[in-house]
This record gives structure tokens, C-alpha cells and sequence, in this order.
């Protein structure tokens, strides 16, 4: 096995660092309309949002159907105002739906990459700690037979 010389602990630290800080800021550095339309995506894709959509539209359909018809403002069976309404909503989250996924997108491919790179530090760690382990394990050797050759050579002079 061929030895390849141990990287320092302080680059090996240094190496993790700067990639943290990489990731940090790539993560951290968003404008306030991108934390606007990644608030928007996360809020509008959860079961909160849906609930407050289909309650919206059970309740405007039903009164719209069944209220007395002096008090209805959308007449059936055109719904012109909630169809109105509707498409409004989907018109302007759709957008920023979009927008916030890219940008979540991209601070997941910032995500792997970064654990890429810490995974290829950590082999490089790895290596390193074995290294260290191998020369130690020689150097044990060493003692061990040093240790061996001395009890030896007392014991065949307590025999003479």
C-alpha cells in the first residue's frame, strides 16, 4: 500500500469551514422578494392553504345557491365573480408559486453539492485517520519486538 502523506488537522477543519461558509452564504444572501415567493410557495402548497380555498369556495358556492335571492351578489349558475376570483388567485401564485420553486431548486442543488464535498472530505479524513493508525500500529510493532528482543536476551542471561 503506498503511504500518502496525512493532511494537517488545521487544513482538514479549514477545508469543512469553507465550505459551510460557502453554503451559508449562498443560503442566507436571498433578497426579500425571493424570501417573499419561497414563503408564498411554502405556505400555498400546505394543507392550511387548501382547506381555506375549499372552505371559500363551499361557502360563497352554497350561499350563491341557496340564500334567498335578494341577498345573493353571484347569482347561479354563471359564478361570474367567484370564477373571477378564482382565476385572479391562480393567475398571481402561480408566478410566484414557480419563482419560490427555482429558488428552493437551487438552494437544494446547493445543498448537494456542498454535502458532496463534505462526503469527499470526509474520505480524505478517513484516509488520513488510517494512515495515522497504520504508522501507529508500526511503531507498536516496533516496541513490541524491541520489548521481545530485550526479555529474550535477559532471560538467556538469568540462564547463564
Amino acid at each position: 500500500m503506498s503511504q500518502k502523506i496525512p493532511l494537517k488537522l488545521e487544513e482538514l477543519k479549514s477545508r469543512r469551514e469553507a465550505y459551510m461558509k460557502t453554503f451559508k452564504g449562498d443560503t442566507e444572501n436571498v433578497s426579500t422578494l425571493d424570501k417573499l415567493a419561497i414563503w408564498i410557495t411554502n405556505k400555498v402548497g400546505s394543507m392550511g392553504f387548501f382547506v381555506i380555498i375549499f372552505l371559500w369556495t363551499a361557502l360563497w358556492l352554497t350561499w350563491n345557491i341557496f340564500a334567498p335571492i335578494n341577498v345573493r351578489f353571484d347569482p347561479y349558475p354563471a359564478f361570474v365573480l367567484w370564477l373571477f376570483i378564482s382565476n385572479m388567485i391562480q393567475l398571481f401564485l402561480m408566478p410566484m408559486i414557480m419563482i419560490g420553486q427555482n429558488l428552493q431548486s437551487h438552494h437544494a442543488d446547493i445543498r448537494a453539492e456542498t454535502d458532496l464535498k463534505i462526503n469527499e472530505l470526509s474520505e480524505i479524513e478517513n484516509e488520513t485517520i488510517l494512515i495515522h493508525l497504520e504508522n501507529q500500529n508500526e511503531i507498536i510493532l516496533q516496541i513490541l519486538k524491541n520489548i521481545e528482543s530485550r526479555t529474550i536476551q535477559t532471560d538467556s542471561k538469568a540462564k547463564d
